[in-house]
């Protein structure tokens, strides 16, 4: 009888901390409140697409040539904080966007998050902020959408930049997100894995590469939860990896004609190196670059070097990039 007790006492407890963390969420991220604490804030803008507030941030001048920055999954635009000022001080309009859903987008129940769409809104994206052709830098799940762009969009795109990115569904086999795509389950989880210091620290030593762990600062972890940290944040990182579709992506990689630039970690946890040997080999005009005590986020983890390789193919007309010599790096192609 008292085990009998105890169990329901447990389980009332946990229903009751459940309830509570449900119910107590925010709607959304308010970003009056939040702006003074993003990095780059000054450097803000938002646009409507297709009923959406979309925001993004703007370095360099605009006459200079496009590199729109995609970022990866429950990622945002800080994690180009680095690279993007750098890249727009050697002459280019940069632009890194948060995708529907991610940083300080919107994030509408309606919206069906998946890749496609995604690229379809970064289309439109472009047509509103005037850009015809642009070279597309895309990370990880980021990278998936910028393939998706060359494939559907091909007329957009002038070169592609990949940097350790999504070709397939495999990502989606991970413990935690097969748990998430379970009705009921995922909504009473994912809340508390995103909202959750000690879970994001865990992911993020997972995503690094041992060598780069102090960059693990309270400073990273609270930019990476703060714009998820409401209802629909929540709701658009369960929807997101729900209707994951990148498979198409792997098959259909050969169909890419852009001069493109593969970015990998040799160390990197997350999307596997054999992915990137498969868009090497399935992109004829592709060049394969890892980087050496590098997981799954170069711009963060080897900034200089990225920010090099990423101007160099830029510049080159033909998308060509020098070795150089580096301990750093080993180059393909």
């Amino acid at each position: 009888m008292k085990t009998k007790h105890l169990a329901l006492g447990i389980g009332g407890a946990v229903g009751a901390a459940v309830a509570w963390k449900l119910l107590s969420r925010a709607d959304t991220v308010n970003w009056e409140k939040v702006a003074e604490k993003v990095i780059h804030s000054e450097h803000s803008h938002f646009v409507e697409i297709d009923g959406a507030t979309v925001h993004f941030q703007e370095f360099g001048d605009a006459a200079n040539p496009t590199l729109l920055l995609i970022h990866g999954f429950t990622a945002s635009a800080y994690v180009w904080k680095t690279v993007a000022p750098v890249l727009a001080d050697e002459g280019f309009h940069v632009v890194a966007v948060d995708l529907i859903g991610f940083g300080y987008s919107d994030k509408p129940s309606w919206f069906d998050y998946k890749i496609t769409s995604q690229a379809r809104m970064i289309s439109r994206f472009m047509d509103r902020l005037g850009i015809g052709r642009a070279v597309i830098v895309g990370s990880s799940y980021g990278g998936a959408v910028a393939l998706t762009l060359a494939l559907d969009y091909a007329e957009r795109v002038e070169k592609l930049v990949l940097v350790d990115a999504v070709i397939n569904d495999e990502a989606t086999n991970h413990p935690i997100m097969r748990l998430a795509k379970i009705r009921g389950l995922g909504e009473v989880i994912t809340p508390f894995l995103i909202d959750s210091k000690a879970f994001m620290k865990m992911r993020m030593k997972d995503t690094l590469a041992p060598a780069n762990h102090h960059l693990i600062t309270k400073d990273r972890i609270e930019s990476v939860i703060r714009p998820l940290h409401a209802k629909d944040g929540h709701n658009a990182v369960l929807k997101s990896g729900r209707n994951w579709d990148a498979n198409r992506i792997e098959t259909d990689a050969h169909l890419v004609n852009q001069p493109t630039l593969i970015i990998w970690g040799e160390e990197d946890g997350v999307i596997p190196i054999r992915c990137g040997e498969s868009l090497y080999n399935s992109i004829l005009n592709s060049r394969f670059v890892v980087l050496k005590n590098c997981g799954h986020v170069p711009q963060e983890e080897k900034p200089e070097l990225f920010t090099a390789l990423v101007g160099g193919f830029c510049h080159d007309r033909k998308g060509r990039i020098e070795a150089g010599e580096s301990n750093e790096m080993r180059l393909e192609g």
